[in-house]
């Protein structure tokens, strides 16, 4: 086969045979369209399952997931955020309850979390105050300041009415069957999956819905997990990005080298 799959053979010389018009009119068609824009690039998609009060999470979402956010255009990194972690579900007297390894104050960081997400809808918006909170002196006691610097269009009163109501249990009922649909299942915290298959999890309901999935076919974020991944994000989250991105790289693509974060919060 010849470049671009015409079939030639070893005789060929340009007086030998006449040109195909078929190839002759693909020739004159890419000679007058030179610049046609190509297909984007799929993003690459990464998932975090943490707990509000992990100090490993806090660190990987401080010190390599939001710097690495920031550097790389948005059509690059795709990123989900499930907190909930190694906390425990409960059913106490016909009512969920949970219960966080680091204690109740973790449970109210992880649900203001929750409802921040879904209060502010926007990724955009929402992940600067995450940072704020997972960076501030106190998860749980700074959503106001944090939103006045970061989000002030957000209003801290719908956040407060859902932790405080059915929206939070039903978030972070969500978020549990999240964690728990995860395959393999999570052994620490933070838990990151990279660039998995979205598939249905039969049983869940109100999944995410993404790229076309039927309304009526719940979904999960990517589950592709390994050691070697876990790994490689922890070493240099912005160099695994940029290695796994199929699309043209952008000059924040240099990659770097850093110091490996302390040992997750284990189960």
């Amino acid at each position: 086969m010849g470049q671009k799959g015409w079939a030639v053979d070893s005789q060929w010389t340009p007086a030998s045979r006449r040109w195909d018009p078929v190839v002759i009119e693909l020739l004159e068609v890419e000679s007058r369209c030179p610049s046609l824009p190509r297909p984007a690039a799929a993003p690459v998609e990464l998932s975090l399952y943490y707990e509000s009060l992990c100090p490993a999470c806090r660190e990987f979402l401080v010190l390599k997931l939001f710097p690495t956010w920031l550097l790389l255009p948005q059509e690059m990194l795709s990123i989900t955020l499930v907190p909930y972690g190694n906390a425990q579900e409960r059913n106490v007297s016909g009512k969920l309850d949970f219960k966080c390894q680091h204690g109740p104050e973790e449970c109210l960081g992880n649900m203001m979390e929750a409802c921040l997400m879904h209060e502010a809808k926007n990724f955009s918006t929402y992940f600067p105050v995450i940072f704020c909170l997972e960076s501030g002196s106190s998860v749980t006691k700074n959503l106001e300041a944090c939103l006045q610097i970061y989000a002030p269009e957000v209003d801290s009163g719908r956040i407060s009415a859902c932790v405080q109501g059915d929206t939070g249990v039903a978030l972070m009922h969500h978020n549990a069957q999240l964690t728990d649909a995860l395959d393999p299942p999570h052994q620490y915290v933070p838990w990151i999956t990279v660039n998995g298959v979205w598939q249905g999890a039969p049983g869940l309901q109100g999944g995410l819905g993404h790229r076309g999935d039927p309304p009526d076919q719940p979904c999960v974020p990517p589950q592709k997990h390994t050691d070697e991944l876990q790994a490689q994000a922890e070493a240099s989250l912005l160099g695994l990005v940029c290695h796994l991105y199929q699309g043209e790289k952008p000059e924040a693509c240099g990659g770097s080298k850093a110091p490996k974060l302390p040992p997750g919060c284990r189960r």
